[in-house]
């Protein structure tokens, strides 16, 4: 069963593992494409000799991975060195994780340092596509959801990412599932299902939720859980958007938009919701009179796909069938029913599918689950692609189905169709 309390200095602190950097795969390519060197006739034995080190100084025990270590080549102390000073960075790192006060200077643009680490979901990885990646509000835990019938709920830490538990949700292959607001819960939906459940991890309790009064759906699949706790929005069929209370999961309100409302999201402080549809509008809504506020055409949008706003409240990115992400100005979208977006991302070259800000609001990544490593990284406020990830010629995504940033940035996760969340240490953020 799941601890009843998350609490930060409870997570596991452990070392992350760092993956083979892009010049060794170059160096591995240039190798293949050149003939073996000739050995020479004669080699001179004391050329060959390596200088040994004495590991059992009092300054060096701390390196020693076993007692047969009782020398190390110089070389390989060097290299040990390294991976030390590496792995106090990042359980520095972990041991912070409780303090949300930290200084830090803005994210540069171009290279972003970034480490690969073991798959979030290594001591689980699903046999068939994951649908759901999320960290947890407050915790240093991730969530996985897919396919293959089955929650999971990892601790992170770099090293092993240990399994701390997973349900299994008879003949309810997941489309969707998220934390609630206070992380005490998960929702979770399924691709051809009216009934989704709800998993109390206080309780430890699976409860479904076979029938709301008033909701006409045939499915329940896209939803959206409030910032500040107090909802749960539908994203239904023919444009209409239902809204619940996250309490007792009863049906407040349905708003309804023209055509069909394809996703939706929340404002940071819960107070709007943002909904683009088939035709290319957005529209947004005040969530206490349930009003419509503004509608606006996304530029060049034939038909909206995903939809995000950042966490500070100052930019909404439209995601269309096009591949072009176009960013605005929130307040503009507001006042102006035909906004010019700040940025038009034409990175990619199909459908648009996912975005996600990070918490700071220095990165957003879009990807597309259409094409094999359609991901990319976008640095705010100058809106470059950092040009270091995803590292080039190396297939790693696969495509991404979702994406998500740890609370304070410290780690980034994509799940792919493979059934695996890769995960990634972001070096500019001390935080988790």
């Amino acid at each position: 069963m799941l601890p009843c309390t998350f609490k930060l200095n409870d997570a596991v602190s452990g070392n992350l593992l760092e993956g083979d950097s892009s010049d060794s795969e170059v160096e591995n390519e240039a190798r293949d494409h050149f003939p073996p060197s000739k050995k020479p006739a004669w080699v001179d034995e004391d050329d060959e000799t390596e200088e040994r080190i004495d590991m059992t100084h009092r300054y060096r025990k701390d390196l020693m991975k076993s007692d047969a270590e009782k020398k190390l080549p110089k070389e390989k102390l060097q290299r040990r060195f390294e991976e030390h000073s590496e792995d106090e960075e990042d359980d520095d790192l972990l041991r912070k994780t409780g303090n949300f006060v930290t200084v830090s200077d803005s994210l540069p643009r171009g290279i972003l340092q970034i480490k690969n680490c073991l798959h979030a979901n290594s001591q689980r990885p699903s046999d068939a596509k994951l649908r759901t990646v999320q960290f947890h509000p407050s915790a240093q835990v991730v969530m996985t959801a897919g396919l293959d019938h089955s929650v999971s709920l990892f601790q992170v830490d770099g090293k092993t990412n240990p399994k701390i538990q997973s349900i299994h949700l008879e003949s309810f292959p997941v489309y969707k599932a998220r934390f609630s607001a206070n992380g005490e819960q998960v929702i979770a939906t399924s691709v051809r299902d009216k009934r989704f459940y709800v998993y109390d991890m206080m309780g430890g309790e699976i409860i479904p939720v076979d029938q709301i009064r008033g909701l006409k759906e045939k499915y329940v699949r896209k939803f959206d859980v409030s910032p500040d706790g107090s909802f749960l929005l539908l994203t239904g069929s023919s444009g209409y958007l239902h809204l619940l209370t996250m309490k007792t999961k009863e049906l407040i309100d349905s708003m309804k938009i023209n055509g069909l409302a394809i996703a939706s999201t929340f404002s940071p402080d819960g107070s709007k919701i943002y909904t683009n549809s088939d035709d290319g509008d957005v529209f947004v809504w005040d969530v206490k009179s349930r009003r419509c506020l503004s509608r606006f055409i996304d530029e060049g949008s034939v038909r909206g796909k995903c939809i995000a706003v950042s966490k500070n409240g100052r930019y909404v990115a439209c995601g269309s069938n096009s591949g072009v992400v176009n960013v605005y100005d929130h307040d503009t979208c507001l006042r102006e029913t035909s906004p010019k977006p700040i940025k038009a991302i034409m990175n990619l070259v199909t459908t648009a599918t996912t975005l996600s800000f990070n918490p700071t609001t220095e990165i957003l990544a879009v990807a597309s689950n259409a094409a094999d490593e359609a991901v990319k990284l976008v640095h705010i406020p100058s809106f470059t692609v950092f040009s270091n990830f995803p590292v080039p010629q190396r297939k790693s995504i696969y495509l991404a189905e979702s994406m998500d940033f740890s609370p304070r940035s410290g780690f980034f996760s994509i799940a792919n169709n493979k059934g695996k969340a890769l995960l990634y240490r972001l070096k500019h953020y001390s935080d988790f």
